[in-house]
């Protein structure tokens, strides 16, 4: 055989076996339209967004974070609880919080999202989400214009605030 014809051989012999992978990751399809409509979005608004998250948990706390975009950047973070329980020890100044640019992620250990861009976002969704897991039920949603509102896996067995990733209740151009 000529190295001609064996690299030509070697060449479908590759071409088989990487067309044959399957992609790890669970809600393909409507993964892949939902971030092609968030690159259209992305361009429309000229990377520039405020995007809010929510949290709810057995406990009876509740709560949402907005986070703002500009220019591919995150320039804020706000958070407020909605609802805590009667008789909570959550002092004054962790009920509703604010941090500027310069200020980002000076609040730790609190129930607040964190400063991520969409962009971010995505990319957790695709390379931790919504990786196929034998042990867990996984999530996704696209119900903001068709942008990621609901993405994460619940692993099999847990009982109480087992969501794992992210609940966008609403997307806005800036």
């Amino acid at each position: 055989m000529n190295s001609q014809t064996l690299t030509l051989l070697l060449l479908l012999l590759v071409g088989i076996f990487t067309s044959c992978d399957k992609d790890d990751i669970e809600y393909q399809n409507q993964f892949e339209k939902s971030y092609r409509a968030w690159l259209d979005f992305k361009k429309e608004s000229g990377n520039s967004y405020t995007y809010t998250t929510t949290f709810g948990s057995s406990t009876g706390f509740a709560g949402q974070t907005k986070i703002t975009v500009a220019s591919g950047r995150v320039i804020e973070r706000h958070f407020k609880y909605t609802a805590v329980p009667q008789g909570s020890l959550v002092p004054q100044e962790s009920l509703e919080w604010t941090e500027n640019e310069s200020e980002l992620n000076s609040h730790t250990y609190t129930s607040a999202s964190l400063p991520l861009t969409l962009d971010q976002i995505y990319q957790q969704a695709k390379n931790e989400w919504l990786l196929e897991r034998k042990n867990a039920k996984t999530y996704f949603e696209a119900k903001n214009n068709g942008l990621i509102s609901s993405c994460g896996y619940v692993e099999d067995g847990c009982q109480d605030d087992c969501f794992l990733g992210i609940s966008i209740g609403s997307i806005k151009k800036n």
